[in-house]
């Protein structure tokens, strides 16, 4: 009779792998004859599997040989791993592949790590994928920790910051205000009509960075825009799918499984093809006394070679590309987040306008036209419209795009809590678990931007359990423009319309799609001119 009960539960437990396996198979894209390659790698495992270092964060359950936890993380990784915070505590290890992988969560990890031991946890992990993206080490986003990186990263923060990433004069301000417009007569041309703003946000956010990196724009129906376009969408796509080829290298020698590194690289040509395009022409332009851009910036450093030792096309090309990408993805999603959670929320979207001055009941587009009035909003009034800064950092909250933020890795042995990490372990922030936290954020799944206001209204922009832009040496490049872009792009809009959800639709979903960014399924809304 036991003898049956064992039979029967090795059973189940087989079903389950094989269910699994195909799962994560289809997740990636991949076809049944990987599983040839998985029995490879699992005899060589069982051959030559290390020793699991001393005093390391414990395991959670569901880990199986050669795929480690890769199968128990599912879809959504970022629920499960804070799911697991709740039985492991806030410092444990998975296994991806055949790699240990330490997760930081809560408040208390995480800023002790990234911001308080922050040059101890600043390097960054091989990544096969996102080195192919990248230039392996090349850029700024995913280069290794030295003196090259700081270099390079402390060159693009002033020559973005010339260009116009600050507030008061000299500011980017003007040309966000006009990507702003633009944007807005756009979408006023559907007259109401159910439309996919995703693209038009994509288009105005884009022409932002543009603007800085190569002094260009892009007219909405531009075809090598377009293109651009989507070739972002393909490679962050891919790179989200195709993370199995970054914790099993060498399948991207294997036809069929390597579909996502054929795919990135094809994407990438067309992108660096623009961008070298973009350096030949700056170059035939370049005035060496007053830089346009930042790709002029880049130039002249290539000549002088003053600030960045040794910087060389690759790097400048590579540079740029960070620019590209992070300028774009990241504020479109969040943007979009932001328009979804107003129409999922009419009543808030009535007090988003709120003026600084008067109750939290007053309506919100009331606050607009009386701070406001006639104009469109500008930088200076952002110290006044408390519950607009409210309801973008809500959205930062609930529905963060980077939930598991960008892998870091140690510099050094390091301790944390009463766990050794070795020198170059690789280290997942889970931010997720800081903005969903219910010891700091009372009902989490519940959208609420008064959670930011104090008792007298003003915004609190600085809480604890909050880290959009992630913290310490590898905090976000661009976060002073994205924070710009945000409240520019935003208020224009809701000053200018009331979104709605098309009549007979199904409301939006919030469950978004994890990637390399956590962005929401397509939907579409009503923007009803006021």
């Amino acid at each position: 009779m036991l003898s049956a009960f064992l039979e029967k539960k090795m059973a189940v437990i087989v079903s389950w792998i094989v269910e699994s396996v195909l799962e994560i198979l289809q997740i990636s894209g991949l076809t049944l004859q990987t599983i040839l390659v998985f029995c490879v790698a699992f005899l060589i495992a069982c051959t030559f599997l290390l020793k699991r270092p001393r005093n390391l964060p414990p395991y959670p359950a569901g880990r199986v040989p050669v795929l480690g936890h890769l199968l128990a993380l599912g879809r959504a990784p970022h629920l499960t791993l804070t799911a697991w915070r709740r039985q492991y505590g806030d410092v444990f290890t998975v296994r991806m592949g055949m790699e240990d992988v330490v997760v930081l969560n809560g408040y208390t990890a995480v800023k002790d790590a990234l911001v308080d031991m922050s040059e101890l946890f600043a390097s960054r992990p091989p990544n096969y994928l996102f080195d192919l993206t990248v230039g392996f080490g090349e850029d700024i986003v995913t280069a290794r920790w030295g003196s090259k990186f700081r270099q390079r990263r402390r060159f693009a923060t002033t020559a973005l910051r010339n260009l116009g990433m600050k507030v008061g004069t000299g500011s980017i301000e003007e040309k966000i205000r006009e990507e702003a417009i633009r944007l807005r007569n756009r979408v006023a041309e559907y007259e109401g009509k159910p439309i996919d703003i995703a693209h038009g946000i994509n288009v105005a956010v884009a022409n932002v960075i543009c603007s800085m990196t190569f002094g260009k724009r892009y007219d909405y129906e531009d075809e090598t825009f377009r293109e651009l376009s989507e070739a972002v969408v393909t490679i962050m796509s891919e790179l989200g799918a195709g993370q199995i080829i970054s914790v099993f290298p060498l399948l991207r020698f294997v036809p069929g499984v390597n579909r996502a590194s054929y795919s990135v690289s094809g994407q990438l040509a067309k992108i660096q093809k623009v961008l070298r395009e973009e350096m030949s022409r700056h170059r035939e332009h370049l005035d060496h006394e007053n830089p346009r851009d930042f790709l002029d910036f880049c130039l002249l450093e290539l000549e002088l070679q003053e600030k960045v030792a040794g910087l060389t096309e690759e790097n400048v090309l590579y540079m740029t590309q960070n620019l590209f990408f992070g300028g774009t993805d990241t504020t479109t999603n969040t943007l979009l987040w932001s328009l979804l959670y107003m129409i999922l929320n009419p009543d808030i979207q009535k007090k988003v306008l709120i003026s600084i001055k008067l109750t939290l009941l007053r309506q919100a587009q009331e606050e607009l036209d009386a701070v406001v009035g006639e104009s469109l909003p500008t930088l200076s009034h952002r110290s006044q419209l408390h519950y607009v800064n409210a309801c973008l950092l809500e959205v930062m909250r609930i529905r963060h795009i980077g939930p598991l933020a960008v892998p870091h890795a140690t510099t050094d042995t390091v301790k944390v809590k009463e766990y050794d990490i070795a020198k170059g372990t690789q280290v997942l922030p889970n931010l997720h678990s800081l903005h969903m936290d219910p010891a700091y954020w009372p009902d989490p799944d519940r959208f609420d931007p008064v959670r930011f206001l104090d008792a007298e209204g003003n915004v609190i922009n600085k809480p604890e359990s909050f880290m959009p832009f992630s913290g310490g040496r590898r905090v976000c490049l661009g976060e002073q423009l994205a924070r710009m872009e945000l409240f520019l792009f935003f208020s224009t809009l809701l000053q200018s319309f009331t979104f709605k959800t098309p009549e007979g639709a199904p409301p939006p979903s919030t469950d978004g799609i994890f990637g390399i960014t956590l962005t929401p399924h397509p939907f579409q809304l009503c923007a009803i001119p006021r």
